[in-house]
């Protein structure tokens, strides 16, 4: 089953100088249902404006969309009854109250039935790890702290299709990992997750596709292995020698690239297509070179190949 389906979704922002702001021109896309869909792009590509029309925050100029068969424009409750979002900031979450209070509050607005809002409460602090600090008021919770209780605000629903931006924006390094492990229960449970980053190794760890976004417009749909293969033509070959034998393979035919890196001797090489990568190798190992090793890009890699470098975190 298609859990959610965009159809040539445009959104333009009227300026109040200048020319309207496209946000988002034709793009299409569907997601199955189970699935943990990653859309990665820099700022301002399109990412939260998807994710608003998706979830009935806002309105698109053209196209269609559904979640789970619903319309997002003509069947609003319907939809906001089977969705979670988390938008992170302060949005959501009111500075007085405490994590526990936070979450019974919205447990009331989704009409959570009241036997269970207890155990449910309970066990999000537990899932998110703010139990130990459920009683203190949201104003004390550093940003990441916050970032985990949006995390549990947009599960107290039990919704199935949920619906992530940035969601670990600000947190700790094992924070992000216990997010990572959140992740992979909720897709055991068989939700389907829709979320933004800027993470590369947060969506080659969590996502089973990704959508390269740019500009308003949908550029790649594939998983984060294949997204790789797709530059292989960009393939590198790490490998220690003196200055003058580097010069010379970064002079062969086929190099795109050398690279000096932070190891003394250390180079690398990026190859212009796949078919180099044998004559390149041959020409590095005549030269007695004994220290060699070649990998494929990372999903990093792909993404700055494919858009370019325009203030992606990394």
């Amino acid at each position: 089953m298609i859990a959610v389906e965009a159809i040539g979704l445009g959104r333009v922002y009227e300026a109040k100088r200048g020319p309207p702001v496209r946000a988002l021109a034709g793009l299409s896309i569907r997601i199955e249902q189970g699935e943990i869909h990653g859309l990665l792009g820099p700022n301002g590509a399109g990412k939260t404006t998807l994710l608003k029309i998706l979830s009935t925050l806002l309105l698109p100029t053209e196209g269609s969309a559904q979640v789970l068969g619903r319309d997002v424009t003509r069947e609003l409750r319907a939809v906001r009854s089977s969705i979670g979002i988390v938008l992170g900031g302060d949005r959501g979450l009111h500075s007085q109250l405490s994590a526990r209070e936070t979450l019974h509050y919205w447990a009331a607005l989704h009409n959570v039935p009241a036997k269970e809002t207890t155990s449910r409460v309970e066990s999000l602090l537990q899932r998110v790890g703010l139990l130990e600090r459920a009683d203190a008021r949201v104003e004390t919770y550093s940003r990441g702290m916050k970032q985990r209780l949006h995390l549990a605000r947009g599960l107290i629903a039990n919704a199935p299709v949920l619906f992530l931006d940035e969601p670990t924006i600000g947190m700790d390094p094992l924070a992000a990992l216990d997010f990572r492990r959140l992740i992979a229960e909720l897709r055991s449970e068989g939700r389907t997750i829709l979320l933004t980053t800027h993470d590369m190794a947060e969506a080659e760890a969590v996502c089973d596709r990704v959508s390269l976004i740019d500009r308003g417009r949908l550029i790649a749909v594939e998983t984060p292995a294949t997204l790789a293969r797709l530059l292989t033509q960009h393939e590198r070959i790490d490998f220690v020698a003196s200055e003058t034998v580097a010069a010379r393979v970064g002079s062969q035919p086929g190099v795109s690239k050398l690279t000096k890196l932070g190891t003394p001797g250390s180079y690398r090489v990026e190859v212009a297509d796949h078919g180099a990568l044998s004559a390149v190798l041959a020409h590095i190992v005549g030269a007695g070179v004994t220290s060699v090793r070649t990998s494929a890009p990372s999903l990093e890699e792909v993404y700055i190949h494919l858009i370019g470098d325009r203030g992606l975190r990394v």
